[in-house]
């Protein structure tokens, strides 16, 4: 692995280094037995910038990463850069505000989505783009002109409707609008939603009948952009506070709660519990309080918001650092029992990725265990997405994916794990060629996408 130069980002050393090549694999080397029951693609969207430099994580374009399972064999392998502007024309300045306003310029790199016979790769300040079943871009979507702002890189889909629920966030008035497409794909709902300022809203949560917007300090500043830096800062002034609205509601209808200073990238899941509404979250002590890489190590907590008495209780869950939590498909919105997280390995040795130890961690929200799966020394691995059995017995009966980095041999694997049994051994392992860090996948059935 050559030495990458002194003024190199961190986020762009070790596995953090860009690829410049396109590749299709049909010739696949896997160990294990990949059950005959997965019938699809398990898809991981990252930021990958093209001209193999930028100033930011978030910064770079996306880059689709796929598996096609059938049969009990990986039929192929492929990477695929999302056809945006910034790939037509790398020249153009992200920060530039008549870039920011072209809702199709999107560096479409944080996360990708199935739903209603289409993949969906997302970043939060635009259009959709849509891929077809081989990753090749299509084109940017509107939702058939209904869409006139921004799209969340994070919807929800509901297990119950089908429904994907959604919302965009602007550093313009209005700064947020909510956002309900339908289970055949129609955007039917936009409202706008008052908040407090030009907050960054990375995520959100829905429940079955609500959905909770998370109001946090971290808020957008155009002077910054103006002169070249990422455009958001941590504001001790702005309150931090959770708006519970019915799912089919209106802006009237919100109800806000008052929290202590955090922020919240990525939520696990909520529910309602009687009278009151649960969060697990991976939850940040404050975000780019002191630069625009100021990252401080997230945790999972537990908020409960009593809607009778107006009060909202914080616990912390544990203090291991750990993100990207997931629950199954089939709950999202709905009790859970169990949780999935990474540990943060793949930030902390950048330069020496061979000092990296990743894992999987699973909790038992009823038992309050935690138990792993460790992949070793010198890994680095991605977001845990959860796939059900064929006829699942249980809400943990079914399979962990994600990649995996070796920093010995500078390659990565595909691995399918027992999410039951939280095995280190993998179910079933395919080996790959070097895939860098990425943020959010899916697995996107067949039944989606053929």
């Amino acid at each position: 692995m050559a030495a990458a130069p002194e003024s190199t980002p961190a986020h762009l050393l070790g596995n953090g280094r860009p690829l410049t090549e396109e590749r299709t694999l049909t010739e696949l080397k896997a160990t294990g037995t990949i059950p005959a029951e997965l019938d699809g693609r398990y898809v991981r969207n990252g930021a990958n910038p093209v001209t193999g430099w930028s100033p930011h994580p978030f910064f770079g374009d996306g880059m689709v990463h796929g598996v096609r399972l059938r049969d009990g064999k990986a039929e192929w392998y492929r990477n695929r850069y999302v056809q945006t502007p910034f790939v037509d024309n790398p020249s153009l300045d992200i920060l530039d505000p008549s870039v920011l306003m072209d809702m199709k310029s999107s560096k479409a790199n944080t996360h990708v989505f199935g739903h209603a016979g289409k993949i969906l790769v997302l970043e939060e300040g635009h259009f959709p783009y849509v891929l077809d079943a081989d990753l090749n871009t299509v084109e940017a979507t509107d939702f058939g002109g209904v869409l006139n702002g921004s799209f969340t890189a994070h919807p929800k889909v509901c297990p119950v409707t089908g429904e994907l629920l959604a919302f965009g966030y602007s550093a313009f008035e209005p700064y947020l609008r909510y956002l309900r497409v339908s289970a055949g794909g129609e955007l039917v709902q936009t409202e706008a939603i008052t908040v407090g300022g030009p907050t960054m809203m990375h995520d959100f949560n829905v429940t079955r009948n609500h959905v909770i917007f998370m109001d946090l300090p971290a808020v957008f500043k155009m002077e910054l952009a103006m002169s070249g830096e990422m455009p958001i800062r941590w504001d001790d002034n702005y309150p931090a506070r959770l708006g519970v609205m019915p799912r089919d509601g209106t802006d009237a209808q919100v109800k806000w709660y008052d929290i202590n200073p955090c922020y919240v990238f990525h939520p696990m899941n909520s529910y309602e519990d009687g009278e009151t509404i649960v969060l697990d979250v991976g939850r940040f002590n404050h975000m780019w309080r002191d630069s625009a890489m100021d990252f401080p190590p997230p945790e999972l907590w537990r908020w409960t918001i009593d809607t009778k008495t107006g009060q909202v209780r914080e616990e912390q869950v544990d203090d291991r650092p750990a993100e990207f939590p997931r629950v199954a498909d089939s709950v999202v919105g709905l009790k859970h029992r169990y949780g999935y997280m990474m540990t943060l390995s793949d930030f902390t040795s950048p330069e020496n990725p061979k000092r990296a130890s990743a894992s999987i961690l699973k909790y038992d929200r009823e038992t309050g265990e935690r138990t792993s799966v460790e992949f070793g020394r010198g890994t680095q691995c991605g977001e845990a997405v959860f796939v059900p059995s064929e006829n699942p017995e249980s809400e943990d009966d079914g399979y962990l994916m994600t990649y995996v980095y070796d920093a010995t041999s500078d390659s990565s694997r595909f691995v399918i794990m027992d999410a039951g049994t939280m095995d280190d051994e993998p179910v079933a392992s395919v080996e790959l060629p070097r895939i860098p860090n990425g943020f959010h996948g899916n697995w996107i059935p067949a039944s989606v996408v053929g």
